[in-house]
């Protein structure tokens, strides 16, 4: 892989070498010094033209743990409120040394132009562009699924017979179309439920089913229920009646939380906004992963950015990679 831009550009393999690296990167985790020496040297920008919490903290949290140099870049306050365009703000990271470029921004296809311009010849990542993907996103969303099914250092499994139920604003939601593609790719089956105002025009070459009937949906077993934000900054018109209609018919709350077939676990990517899409009953449960979705997007970001900016040795895993690498460099003490 030279960028990670998409999942639906990902194939079964390197989507497993992603979560099965991402493994490695929670063990050391784990370990009393949670630092690894594999980007030493290595200059990693985060690229921010939209607000975030959640996924800058944890690129930077696995930039930093992989020993990184860490660049901070928002588009409030600098040049670009005064009118730089994206080329000229790539060529100036390329100036200073940008060794890799993690990029959220509100156009849909900004991390692809940044990629295939030319005006910076490094790894993209991307962080989420527009209404289009968020591929780390979907992968840690994977990866917890596959964790919270067959435990811990699950290597080498795929999500085959799993079925993952995503609710909420599928048309606004970048989360839900990475999604689609990556758990379809490693062999889940997707429903995606929304009211008809919610949903795209044309979801007939989405690999997912689609419905208006959230208790529908969710009487077909899933292995997940993932409730998405309703994204009000992105909507220009008014897309249902009012908040309390919403929380009645797509909403997850208690009352049919507590209705969920005994396997199903509750997702949620963030923000929340509780008492619409999620109750804080289903999302303060033991049968809820937000948690955990949070602290596995550090693993998968650090398997994202060691496999882009370093590369496994074949037959090597990172784990191994890290190890000899620390002691190679204790022994040359």
């Amino acid at each position: 892989m030279r960028h990670l831009l998409s999942t639906r550009d990902l194939s079964r393999d390197d989507a497993l070498l992603l979560l099965d690296t991402a493994e490695d990167m929670a063990e050391v985790s784990t370990r009393e010094v949670r630092k690894l020496p594999v980007l030493r040297g290595t200059t990693v920008v985060n690229l921010f033209y939209e607000d975030s919490t959640r996924t800058r903290i944890s690129f930077e949290a696995a930039e930093k743990r992989l020993s990184a140099d860490v660049i901070n870049f928002a588009a409030k306050g600098s040049s670009v409120s005064k009118g730089e365009s994206l080329k000229d703000t790539a060529q100036t990271l390329r100036a200073i040394g940008a060794d890799a470029v993690v990029i959220r921004h509100p156009a849909s296809g900004a991390p692809q132009l940044l990629a295939e311009r030319g005006w910076i010849d490094t790894p993209i990542l991307n962080a989420g562009d527009g209404t289009h993907e968020h591929p780390t996103q979907a992968l840690l969303d994977a990866f917890t699924i596959r964790r919270r099914r067959h435990g811990a250092g699950a290597r080498g499994k795929d999500l085959a017979g799993e079925h993952v139920v995503i609710v909420g604003d599928i048309l606004h939601s970048r989360v839900a179309r990475s999604n689609v593609w990556l758990l379809t790719t490693l062999g889940a089956r997707v429903t995606l439920v929304a009211p008809p105002t919610l949903l795209p025009v044309d979801t007939s070459l989405w690999p997912a089913r689609t419905t208006h009937d959230l208790d529908e949906a969710l009487a077909d077993s899933p292995t997940a229920v993932m409730a998405l934000r309703i994204q009000a900054e992105r909507m220009t018109d008014a897309y249902f009646p009012n908040t309390r209609e919403y929380a009645k018919f797509w909403g997850l709350g208690e009352a049919r939380f507590r209705r969920l077939p005994e396997r199903t676990f509750v997702m949620h990517p963030g923000p929340m906004n509780r008492g619409l899409e999620i109750s804080s009953v289903a999302a303060d449960s033991d049968r809820s992963t937000i948690l955990d979705q949070v602290a596995n997007g550090v693993s998968v970001r650090m398997a994202a950015l060691y496999l882009l900016c370093a590369g496994a040795r074949d037959g090597e895993t990172a784990a191994a990679r890290t190890t000899n690498q620390a002691a190679t460099e204790e022994g040359t003490k």
